[in-house]
């Protein structure tokens, strides 16, 4: 099943013309930590109506969207009907599938990555929410108190994403959390106590062996771990084993999410410290500048001076 990155959404939403997609990114998105935006419904029906929507797949972002107007979701093995208003959770763990039954639609939905709320920015790992969990409830029906209440939240983020406030994505992060909790509320209690299966708790553990060594306070303090085989060696399973497990879990290998929580690492340390890229390169675990610097740019398409910039 084919996985749809963020540059192939924009590339899909974006207007016809030259300079359509600069229309739809943020301002100086490219410098931020993580990835967000957030778009108003009616004006993404408009466009649709002369081309294809949302076909069933994986995307490799997060979303929520609330939504008022008769739609038909497909998650996985869940085929829900909606007659008015609802919220929805969409995962890149789980394909799911968006149906308009008329066009007569209204509302807002954010996209945003794993990046955007890093847990030293957010306090949270978005994979650990039952919220996102494989096999959760990730669409809720509202009724109209809930829908005005949810609607609230995200005028608030769309009329910050204008601002010129400085700490607009701090705000916008707390928005997010707000919606995750209030979504998180909606569902049946049963599901906000994840089961512990072998294969669970060793993606737990590594998670957590993984976040204990950030965040980095110090040009002295340096990565311990740094490799797949590190981690499933502290972790006592084979490496194979521990690749298995993350694949089944997240989606991702080993290797792309220990790459990721440096790179997040490496965009904190640029933007909330004076220290020279040699002494971040060095923190993150690269014993040369050179290696740190062709890792950033293959991960971000930015070098570490231009991220800072």
């Amino acid at each position: 099943m084919e996985t749809i990155s963020l540059d192939e959404f924009y590339k899909h939403m974006a207007p016809p013309g030259e300079g359509g997609l600069n229309l739809l990114l943020p301002e100086g998105i490219n410098k931020e930590i993580g990835h967000f935006n957030i778009f108003n419904v009616a004006d993404i029906t408009a466009k649709i109506k002369v081309r294809p929507f949302m076909p069933y797949n994986r995307r490799a972002y997060y979303k929520i969207s609330w939504i008022s107007g008769r739609n038909r979701a497909e998650y996985a093995d869940k085929v829900i009907d909606i007659e008015k208003n609802a919220l929805l959770f969409a995962t890149p763990k789980v394909p799911y599938h968006w149906l308009l039954q008329d066009w007569d639609q209204s509302g807002y939905f954010c996209v945003f990555t794993d990046e955007f709320l890093v847990q030293t920015k957010s306090g949270v790992v978005l994979d650990d929410l039952p919220i996102f969990q494989p096999g959760g409830y990730p669409v809720f029906q509202l009724s109209d108190e809930e829908s005005e209440e949810i609607a609230f939240i995200f005028r608030k983020m769309y009329k910050e994403m204008s601002s010129d406030y400085a700490y607009k994505y701090d705000l916008i992060r707390n928005y997010v959390l707000e919606l995750i909790h209030y979504g998180q509320k909606l569902q049946p209690a049963t599901l906000l106590y994840p089961t512990h299966t072998a294969s669970a708790r060793v993606s737990s553990l590594f998670i957590e062996l993984l976040e204990r060594q950030f965040p980095i306070e110090s040009h002295h303090q340096k990565l311990s771990l740094r490799t797949a085989k590190d981690y499933a060696d502290r972790l006592a399973v084979h490496v194979n084993h521990l690749n298995k497990v993350l694949k089944e879990n997240t989606g991702k290998t080993t290797t792309d999410i220990i790459s990721s929580r440096i790179v997040q690492e490496a965009k904190i340390l640029l933007k909330q410290t004076d220290w020279n890229i040699s002494e971040i390169a060095y923190c993150l675990g690269f014993e040369q500048v050179a290696h740190f610097s062709n890792f950033f740019r293959k991960q971000t398409s930015l070098s570490p001076l231009g991220f800072r910039s």
